[in-house]
């Protein structure tokens, strides 16, 4: 499975899948989860609402999928991330499981290319080189018959760095 990590707008990328590091409520919010929201259009929000109907809110490192709307994807799998609370070893297992839910569910809809943003490293203020070195672990140690590819759309120039300098470590 190939990783690439670039600076950008998620919104803008084309890929299969991208993910959005949504709110519980899966209404939109602000950050990634507003800009997905807007750029989708209305179709994203109202199978949100289907989905909340049948199964309540999204736990924190659980996943869900709709389509994309008016993005140049297919689908976006929706993940809550969790809130950093200096509880690292709970905090980091909810994460972990954020990219592993959302790996799965892409493997499951066949998908070859996911884009994912930087979760929890916003308003949720995880720590980002303990969320990069999460994200990359946890892509790097995935199994696909499906993916081929991960790109990690960093939308600042310090998470590019720092998931640039954790995939190297990787290595």
């Amino acid at each position: 499975m190939k990783i690439e990590v670039i600076k950008g707008d998620i919104t803008k990328i084309h890929a299969d899948a991208i993910v959005n590091a949504a709110n519980s409520s899966l209404l939109g919010g602000g950050g990634v989860d507003g800009a997905i929201h807007r750029a989708g259009g209305p179709k994203i929000l109202e199978e949100c609402r289907v989905i909340r109907n049948r199964q309540g809110k999204c736990s924190t490192g659980e996943a869900v999928v709709t389509t994309a709307g008016n993005l140049p994807s297919k689908y976006v799998i929706h993940t809550v991330g969790p809130v950093w609370n200096d509880h690292k070893e709970k905090s980091s297992e909810l994460l972990s499981n954020c990219y592993k839910n959302s790996l799965k569910l892409a493997g499951d809809l066949g998908v070859k290319v996911i884009a994912f943003p930087n979760i929890s490293t916003g308003i949720y203020k995880f720590p980002k080189e303990l969320a990069g070195e999460i994200a990359v672990n946890e892509v790097r140690k995935f199994q696909s018959d499906s993916i081929e590819k991960v790109i990690f759309v960093c939308f600042d120039e310090e998470n590019e760095e720092i998931y640039k300098k954790k995939l190297k470590e990787s290595f």
